[in-house]
């Protein structure tokens, strides 16, 4: 990873004529509509999961909405580059696979405020930023898939308990993945979103409160928690939304300042975990829709794109109470599902890689199978014994010894 403090974009081509001033409102919005309806489902389970009330999860997510919405403008506009901000999808599912710890809702918010002073390590200390990127990537791959896994398998699960309404979500996404990728998972929020409405009895007020208000959550320390939660969640942020993150503003021509990016990252993520959030990050799937010419054909007028999103998710998260107490009163299987749906991508991709390179496959195997597990010792989660058996392994694979026969 590039650590260079530059704030201007080369190896772009050259401007081409052409392209709108809306070119880059339209996308923009897109790109937080897209990024929003695809996984908040997924942010709201994993705060649940952690123990959080609905209107302390309502909290987080309005956090972090305004957290990476605030962020993109400032970072964007400065620099003049399409600096997209998200939250870690992979880190709540990450919750959704952790569970509650020892000490509650406030334990887990010490371990976002822990796992954000680390992202700010990453970025102030160059050798740390260095040796976190070192991690071997099958294997934090490897713990990512085993992350998902669980959560993935929800929709089949879904199709067991309730066909009726798992069934015509499942193919709502299937259709519009097949005719319009980038619509899918919208798709099948929205189909779900339509059957719960029908069949489902929304409370009164969950319109009155559609308004999120923010919940102070006072954070708590534990030992468990920064190994289990602090770790694994700075691990899988940076490497499945910081690291990708850039490479799609490189692949683009953009080079961002990265100490400075982790920095702000990292400080936001830590004033969003005292109000319930769990982490904002580079964004690594919604950001091509901002850095690419859906944006603009000219690179240099493509950053208006961020600046948009990044409004567009302030004004969006203001509803979070809304779709947090919707969410509560739906079926949780059902909602699984959906979320199970948005991240079959992000499980075959890391699967893909982790099993890339033979040499390397059985010790991305242990990690997978020991993350799946469920495995905590010492009240710690199965994502960090995960990323220890599979490192032990492939130690043990680089010792130097006499060769043994085939």
């Amino acid at each position: 990873m590039r650590t260079d403090t530059s704030s201007t974009f080369d190896d772009a081509p050259a401007a081409p004529r052409g392209g709108s001033a809306l070119q880059p409102v339209s996308a923009g919005l897109l790109a937080a509509i897209v990024g929003f309806a695809s996984a908040f489902t997924i942010v709201l389970q994993g705060l649940a999961a952690a123990g959080a009330s609905p209107a302390q999860a309502a909290s987080g997510l309005l956090a972090v909405c305004i957290g990476q919405g605030l962020l993109a403008i400032a970072l964007s506009w400065r620099s003049k580059q399409p600096i997209s901000i998200a939250w870690s999808t992979p880190g709540a599912a990450l919750l959704i696979a952790t569970g509650v710890p020892a000490g509650g809702f406030p334990v887990a918010a010490g371990a976002f405020l822990v796992a954000a002073v680390l992202v700010v390590a990453a970025g102030l200390w160059r050798p740390f930023g260095r040796l976190v990127t070192a991690i071997p990537t099958p294997l934090a791959s490897a713990m990512l898939a085993g992350v998902l896994l669980d959560l993935c398998l929800a929709p089949a699960r879904a199709v067991g308990a309730m066909p009726m309404l798992a069934l015509p979500v499942i193919l709502v996404w299937a259709l519009a993945w097949r005719f319009a990728r980038l619509y899918a998972v919208p798709a099948a929020v929205a189909a779900a979103v339509a059957l719960i409405a029908l069949t489902t009895a929304v409370p009164a007020d969950a319109f009155a409160h559609a308004w999120a208000a923010p919940v102070f959550v006072a954070p708590a320390f534990s030992a468990e928690a920064v190994i289990g939660i602090a770790v694994p969640l700075f691990i899988v942020t940076m490497a499945s939304q910081n690291v990708p993150g850039l490479a799609v503003l490189n692949a683009n021509g953009y080079r961002p300042p990265v100490g400075p990016v982790f920095v702000a990252t990292g400080l936001t993520s830590a004033l969003t975990a005292l109000f319930g959030g769990h982490a904002v990050n580079l964004s690594a799937i919604t950001a091509a829709l901002c850095a690419s010419a859906e944006a603009h054909p000219d690179p240099a007028r493509r950053w208006p794109a961020a600046v948009v999103a990044g409004a567009a998710y302030v004004v969006i998260g203001l509803f979070a109470g809304f779709a947090a107490a919707f969410i509560a009163a739906s079926p949780p299987l059902l909602i699984q599902a959906v979320a199970g749906l948005a991240l079959l991508g992000s499980l075959g991709g890391a699967l893909s890689t982790a099993l890339a390179r033979e040499e390397e496959r059985l010790p991305a195997v242990v990690t997978f199978v020991t993350t799946v597990s469920g495995l905590a010792p010492f009240g710690i989660g199965a994502a960090f014994w995960g990323l220890v058996a599979g490192g032990a392994m492939m130690a043990l694979a680089r010792l130097r010894g006499p060769a043994l026969p085939s």
